[in-house]
């Protein structure tokens, strides 16, 4: 027996209402437990930009002030500005695993 054309429509009607509750109970419940919007992402770019930025400059500045003081064969500053640069993208990923982990954590995955 085929189903009839009605009741088809009435199924696809139904399963279309429960989709779009769905998505609004998300979108509400997003809403109030405040979970941060694009302007939250872009300040997060920045700080992560910035925890990678300081520890470099820091160390071409370090490296630039042992290169004019205390001459020598290699270059500090070039080996401080990769140590810095290290240093820097742990921070960072530091940062991006944290927020990542309370992420999961509010939305109740538990898997890492």
């Amino acid at each position: 027996m085929s189903e009839s054309p009605e009741s088809k429509r009435a199924k696809e009607q139904i399963a279309f209402s429960r989709e779009v509750s769905a998505k609004a109970a998300r979108k509400l419940k997003a809403q109030r437990s405040g979970v941060p919007g694009v302007w939250f992402g872009l300040g997060m770019t920045g700080l992560i930009g910035w925890s990678v930025v300081v520890p470099t400059l820091l160390g071409v500045a370090a490296g630039i002030w042992i290169d004019s003081h205390y001459p020598g064969s290699y270059s500090w500053t070039l080996m401080l500005l990769v140590i810095g640069l290290l240093i820097g993208c742990l921070n960072a990923w530091h940062w991006v695993d944290k927020e990542d982990r309370e992420m999961r954590k509010e939305q109740g995955d538990d898997y890492e």
